[in-house]
């Protein structure tokens, strides 16, 4: 029998702060009801919510309040770049297939 999708569902909160912390920090993860509380605040504080089956997998098997070890610092880094992205996208900032703009000026590393 399979299990409801509350419960299936798993989720878990990183924060990195350069200045003080050596790596990303788990600081909630939970599983059905509170993985889905934990999705809930991220998206109503304008946090992005990034979905990966298999990485939440091994996140949620890490202790709160301690740092990702080194040997998940790959998966991390690649899910950081992605909400990079994707931030950027919805700011605006990185157009998704817009060619480079052309400058009139002459740029001095340019032949005229």
């Amino acid at each position: 029998m399979s299990k409801p999708k509350a419960e299936k569902n798993k989720a878990v909160a990183l924060k990195y702060n350069m200045e003080e912390d050596a790596a990303p920090v788990v600081i909630a993860a939970g599983y059905g009801e509170i993985a889905a509380r934990i999705i809930d605040v991220a998206e109503k504080q304008g946090v992005p919510v990034f979905r990966d089956d298999s990485a939440v997998s091994l996140l949620c098997m890490l202790d709160i309040g301690k740092s990702i070890p080194p040997q998940l610092y790959q998966v991390v880094a690649a899910i950081y770049v992605q909400l990079l992205e994707t931030t950027r996208r919805m700011e605006g900032a990185v157009p998704d297939a817009a060619p480079p703009a052309e400058d009139s000026a002459p740029h001095p590393d340019r032949p005229k």
